[in-house]
């Protein structure tokens, strides 16, 4: 937020003819909200990672309001919480009864999920923070010079 109100409010200075818009100052913060939902999926996904166990799972009901998800309990009767999403793995073809695969966290803090890749949030997060870094620079630079044009700062 402040990466977009800073500079607007400092276009104050610059008379109304000779102003810019700052676009380039609105990517930053988009990535950023950006790095916040994909950070919060890499992370469930780093907890799985490195305390997740796989484990053979009953679909015992499944909720079809707008986007799917499965409540699942173990072959041996455990229950697995929170439920397992629509993205991870419960599809629209799955329905009560259907047994699958799943990764799930013990303590229940990280959602199951289906998906057997490495890290598939290495390189999109990567992007994204240096789409909000080179960005960020940039408009900040654009906006130092129009404040040494416009206001002698």
């Amino acid at each position: 937020m402040a990466t977009v109100l800073v500079p607007v409010l400092g276009l104050r200075q610059i008379p109304r003819g000779e102003r810019k818009m700052t676009w380039q100052l609105v990517f930053p913060v988009i990535a950023g909200v950006a790095l916040g939902v994909f950070g919060h999926a890499a992370g469930d996904h780093s907890a799985l990672a490195d305390r997740g166990e796989w484990v053979d799972a009953v679909v015992v009901s499944k909720e079809d309001s707008g986007t799917n998800h499965c409540d699942l309990r173990t072959t041996d009767g455990r229950a697995i919480s929170p439920s397992l999403s629509e993205g991870d793995g419960c599809r629209d073809a799955r329905s009560k009864g259907d047994e699958l695969r799943v990764r799930y966290d013990p303590k229940g803090v990280a959602g199951p999920t289906e998906d057997r890749s490495a890290d598939p949030y290495g390189g999109m997060l990567t992007a994204l923070f240096l789409v909000a870094v080179l960005m960020g620079t940039w408009g900040g630079v654009r906006q130092s010079t129009w404040d040494r044009q416009y206001g002698g700062r």
